[in-house]
């Protein structure tokens, strides 16, 4: 039977492997609506940004390898909207189906109560139905709706926004 996985902090370390769940997601899925892949100094720098702003980035760490990870930054860049953020959250593509990003997103949220964050917003492609039952569950709720917004694989695509009220 295979260890629990530990919801921790990321480090330096594993910005390799955050960056492989990142790349993946970019070439063989809608999450990302980027069409390049980036390197490592781009996952360096996106983690110094949210360090330096205070802001958490998590791994789930399984048997010693990274399976997932969730972070959040600014939603916007004006000083009004500084108690929002904006989070994502991806798993390894052989790790998911299995919680951790239920697990990760928990321990957002609370990170983000912690902080000081009173909303939370997610912006998910809307035909990714396993994402966005996942963030209702965790009581986010729908917004609205962007169509046809963004492109790609040939196809455009609809955005669904979601928000939670941390309580913060």
């Amino acid at each position: 039977m295979p260890a629990a996985p530990i919801i921790r902090d990321a480090s330096p370390e594993d910005l390799p492997a955050i960056l492989d769940i990142y790349n993946d997601a970019v070439a063989n899925t809608t999450a990302i609506w980027n069409d390049n892949l980036v390197d490592l100094a781009n996952r360096k720098e996106w983690y110094a940004v949210r360090k330096a702003r205070g802001f958490p980035v998590l791994v789930a760490d399984v048997e010693g390898a990274v399976a997932g990870y969730a972070a959040y930054g600014d939603w916007r860049a004006f000083e009004g909207f500084r108690h929002t953020v904006e989070h994502s959250v991806y798993v390894h593509s052989g790790h998911r189906g299995l919680g951790l990003g239920r697990l990760l997103m928990r321990e957002l949220v609370q990170r983000a109560r912690q902080g000081g964050i009173h909303v939370m917003v997610g912006c998910i492609e809307a035909e990714n139905t396993a994402s966005i039952r996942l963030h209702e569950s965790l009581g986010f709720r729908h917004v609205g709706r962007f169509e046809q917004v963004g492109t790609k694989f040939g196809r455009w695509l609809d955005l669904t926004c979601m928000e939670l009220r941390t309580g913060a």
